[in-house]
């Protein structure tokens, strides 16, 4: 884009030359590719055509991985037209996510009409490339040929996935990762490999991801606070290991994630370390 004067020197206009014409037609998003702005935005899209493969790409802009796989979905768009690729920012629309039960990105939805296809989680580019080419291969010749088993449209907020009739009420489909078998253990001895995992370190930090690629912002949140107070720490990614997931669910009372650990007891969450960080009572018990 080159910048042009007018003779009077008193005000410029912007004149495309064929360089920046070239250089921005190479870079313009495709049209099969829609950033999504609201629970609506997003029925609207879905309901439009429920014949139509539908690739959701649940994201972060903290989260360094998903900026990676947004430019692998930008290509996949570009490859398969037919698809109706979805960006679709998690935090910002709540209602969305938990609707497809999205605890972490970046996570990958595959619909036809309203049957799940198949889920990818993380930032593996060679599982999401062959799913999106398995299911948007061109149909019999007569068009594209519906899975969904039902003609209903796609609703906002949390009823946006309506379950297909004979799935027995479930919107989910095991992924790569979940799809290995848990090793059996019994209760307590699940219950006993968590203790020996809390203890591991005077802070112990189970989270979503690592402490460098965390995989939701909660977990972010709390290693940037951790860090911040200089405070050393052990860590366990709980989304690697289903066991130990629920187990701590159930040992410490605690449904959610991240969890906080001090020598061996569990402090809370993001909210009570900030409160406790505000108060000094997280140094206080570090020192104690």
């Amino acid at each position: 884009m080159s910048l042009a004067t007018s003779s009077t020197g008193e005000s410029a206009v912007l004149v495309p030359d064929a360089a920046s014409s070239s250089s921005a037609a190479a870079n313009a998003a495709p049209s099969n590719l829609v950033e999504v702005t609201s629970p609506e935005h997003f029925t609207e899209l879905m309901q439009a055509d429920l014949t139509r493969v539908s690739l959701l790409n649940f994201w972060a802009p903290w989260a360094e991985p998903c900026k990676q796989m947004n430019d692998v979905v930008k290509e996949l768009a570009l490859k398969y037209p037919q698809v109706l690729c979805l960006v679709i920012e998690a935090e910002a629309l709540p209602d969305v996510s938990e609707s497809f039960d999205v605890e972490a990105v970046p996570s990958f939805v595959l619909l036809r009409g309203h049957t799940l296809l198949s889920r990818i989680s993380g930032a593996n580019a060679s599982a999401l490339s062959a799913a999106v080419a398995s299911h948007a291969a061109p149909t019999r010749a007569g068009g594209h040929q519906s899975l969904s088993r039902t003609s209903a449209a796609p609703r906002a907020a949390s009823d946006v996935y309506v379950a297909a009739a004979g799935s027995n009420g479930g919107a989910a489909v095991a992924d790569d990762d979940e799809e290995e078998e848990l090793r059996q253990e019994t209760d307590e001895e699940i219950f006993e490999r968590c203790k020996k995992l809390m203890e591991k370190e005077d802070v112990m930090l189970f989270m979503k991801g690592d402490p460098d690629t965390p995989r939701c912002g909660f977990s972010q949140k709390t290693v940037n606070l951790l860090r911040q107070e200089n405070v050393k720490f052990g860590h366990y990614d709980i989304l690697k290991d289903e066991n130990v997931r629920q187990g701590l669910k159930k040992l410490n009372d605690w449904p959610t994630f991240p969890q906080i650990i001090v020598k061996g007891e569990l402090i809370g969450g993001l909210d009570i370390l900030k409160e406790q960080i505000e108060t000094g009572e997280f140094k206080e018990i570090l020192e104690g």
